[in-house]
């Protein structure tokens, strides 16, 4: 079983930041909203979206998909009272020559093995969809 520790600390109208590994992590703790810090919200919508990115080098070695680059987009619904995300909806677009069968193949893995998609995927609505990345260059 893997464990995961951070550490966090908020000064009084204050910085907020969260030491992971050797990283620190810049946050939104004010009772506003801050128009560059990232806010808890966000953050979670974040995490989600490293775990995507994370599982597309991780299956593209295991399945010997290649590729070139990976982006994902993801807008979340957070309800108000009580305040929960009730939906998540994601595009994840990938730069590969992989047929349709097998970028299909490799969403599922990534899904399917992630443990921020599969953890928020038993809390809220997740939607997801994988497309082809058009570089127009």
């Amino acid at each position: 079983m893997l464990k995961y520790k951070i550490e966090a600390s908020h000064k009084k109208n204050g910085s907020a930041f969260a030491l992971a590994n050797k990283s620190v992590i810049s946050f939104d703790a004010t009772s506003g909203r801050d128009d560059i810090l990232p806010n808890p919200a966000e953050l979670l919508l974040s995490a989600l979206a490293a775990c995507i990115l994370k599982n597309v080098e991780r299956y593209s070695e295991i399945l010997h998909y290649d590729y070139n680059s990976a982006e994902v987009v993801i807008t979340g619904e957070r309800n108000d009272t009580p305040p929960f995300m009730s939906k998540i909806d994601y595009v994840l677009k990938i730069d590969t020559s992989v047929d349709e069968r097998k970028l299909n193949n490799w969403h599922k893995n990534i899904l399917k093995f992630g443990t921020i998609s599969n953890t928020l995927a038993k809390a809220c609505e997740l939607n997801g969809k994988v497309e082809y990345l058009k570089n127009d260059l």
